[in-house]
């Protein structure tokens, strides 16, 4: 299993509506074969600079990589997150 997390800052011209709009296009990103769990999560912690968190976990690498490259993926990162991410970490854990 691989958990797959992503911690982020939106750039500072997205305002209440964009944020909204991201999160929904986020979703698409639940439809893709081989994500099993897939979840949205605003930061509480003052430890970091980042304000959200998307969350995915995938059964093993193959799965993983399919999802890295499907047109979805590809089309979400290029449409939205490079247009609305202002910085980020990416985080792929795998059970010790």
């Amino acid at each position: 299993m691989i958990r797959h997390m992503v911690v982020f800052r939106l750039n500072s011209m997205v305002g209440p509506i964009e944020e909204t709009v991201f999160f929904a296009a986020a979703q698409v990103l639940s439809d893709i074969p081989g994500v099993l769990s897939f979840r949205t999560h605003r930061e509480v912690s003052t430890k970091n600079q980042f304000d959200y968190g998307l969350t995915m976990e995938f059964a093993d690498q193959g799965a993983y990589d399919a999802y890295n490259s499907h047109p979805r993926h590809a089309a979400f990162v290029a449409d939205v997150w490079v247009r609305d991410v202002a910085e980020f970490l990416e985080i792929d854990l795998v059970p010790r």
